[in-house]
């Protein structure tokens, strides 16, 4: 976790404000405190991202329970819509996780398979809903979750399968301790006006990309929360098409402006890559402090440096077919790497090789001309700005 005085936007600034005010400066994350009390997401827009997010809190809070003694951090992902006649990529690591850690993770998927719109609503469709809900009301009874992922409930709400105020009723009245992920587009009014956080997903278009035919960067900006967690389930989704399907995918995760410990994907990464080691691989790199423009030191110079040589090795390599390089839009940003090598190297990349490039910037670098997907993750609330602590196993 970090801060660049050179990124900030609102929403950040406050949020820093409770950060220094508390003591939290340059500490590492494991020594930072925990919240108690579990808040309410919200992640919306038309912008990709939205379920990889929340994928991504999933692999952190799963992280954070196999070094835990007890099913305190225990996660229900409940996928709306998204029905078991198609497979998915992340089903294949999900599935690993659940074969792994029984008592860290449940899953249940509900609805057709495909899309359809209002005038296509059949009774089975409401009869999902309402089992999908079921599931979600014994869930918040049980006491046994810290995290319930409510994915695609938004557009469900959005097309009157279940009945909005009957949903808000329930998520005010949760167990204080429960956190609480709803994706999707179409939120209603009135479950935004009761979450603690909501971040939007807005898309970006580059003619660049578009005219040459670009495709296979994805890039995850802007100041609100969703960023690093929309990679990591991004990355998710890439172990489980390699779990599906031996042989097609190889996963590397690369952060900057992250040494040190205390993360908590990376015990479920770790996991995974005992059961699978020839499906990912993972790297840090950086000290284990907030970088500041005006503090930088010759180490962040050197483990920028360090991150980009693995970095760019892999892009060429042709052996990983999705890598994740997570918060190096902030090291570009902090001047750390140089911009035109990186452009260089992602216009040299396998065309089958997907990129993800994630974190703040306040000028664009060069290489934004090249996404064929860009979400910029806006902020309309943060939790952050009302003094709550970050927490881990959600945040970091």
């Amino acid at each position: 976790m970090y801060k660049t005085l050179v990124n900030m936007k609102d929403c950040d600034v406050r949020a820093f404000g409770e950060m220094t005010r508390n003591g939290i400066g340059i500490r590492t994350a494991q020594v930072r405190p925990s919240r108690l009390t579990g808040q309410i997401h919200i992640y919306d827009g038309v912008g990709k991202g939205k379920s990889q997010a929340a994928l991504g809190v999933v692999l952190r809070s799963i992280g954070l329970g196999i070094n835990a003694p007890s099913n305190s951090n225990r996660v229900l992902l409940l996928r709306f819509l998204k029905g078991p006649e198609r497979d998915y990529d992340e089903d294949g690591a999900i599935a690993a996780l659940q074969r792994g850690f029984p008592h860290l993770i449940d899953q249940v998927r509900t609805g057709r398979a495909e899309f359809f719109g209002p005038e296509k609503i059949t009774p089975f469709d409401r009869a999902e809903a309402a089992r999908g809900w079921d599931v979600a009301k014994g869930a918040l009874a049980s006491g046994l979750y810290s995290v319930v992922v409510l994915d695609e409930i938004n557009p469900v709400l959005d097309l009157g399968l279940l009945e909005v105020d009957e949903v808000v009723r329930a998520l005010k009245s949760k167990p204080q301790e429960l956190e609480i992920i709803a994706t999707g587009r179409a939120t209603p009014q009135k479950l935004l006006d009761i979450a603690d956080l909501h971040s939007e997903m807005k898309p970006h278009y580059h003619p660049t990309a578009l005219a040459q035919g670009i495709h296979g960067i994805e890039i995850y900006t802007g100041a609100g929360k969703g960023k690093s967690t929309s990679a990591l389930g991004k990355a998710l989704q890439a172990i489980g098409r390699g779990i599906n399907y031996p042989g097609s995918t190889r996963v590397l995760i690369m952060q900057w402006l992250k040494g040190g410990t205390g993360y908590t994907e990376d015990a479920a990464i770790a996991a995974l890559q005992q059961s699978y080691p020839e499906l990912v691989d993972h790297h840090r790199c950086g000290r284990d402090a907030i970088v500041w423009r005006n503090s930088r030191q010759e180490l962040d110079y050197k483990e920028a440096e360090r991150g980009w040589e693995i970095a760019k090795t892999a892009i060429a390599s042709g052996v990983y077919k999705t890598i994740i390089l997570d918060e190096l839009n902030p090291t570009v940003d902090l001047e750390l790497l140089p911009v035109e090598p990186i452009v260089q190297a992602l216009l040299r990349k396998p065309k089958d090789t997907e990129i993800i490039i994630t974190g703040r910037c306040q000028n664009q670098p060069r290489y934004f001309d090249l996404a064929s997907i860009h979400s910029e993750v806006y902020c309309h609330k943060h939790y952050a700005n009302h003094g709550v602590e970050l927490k881990q196993g959600v945040d970091f």
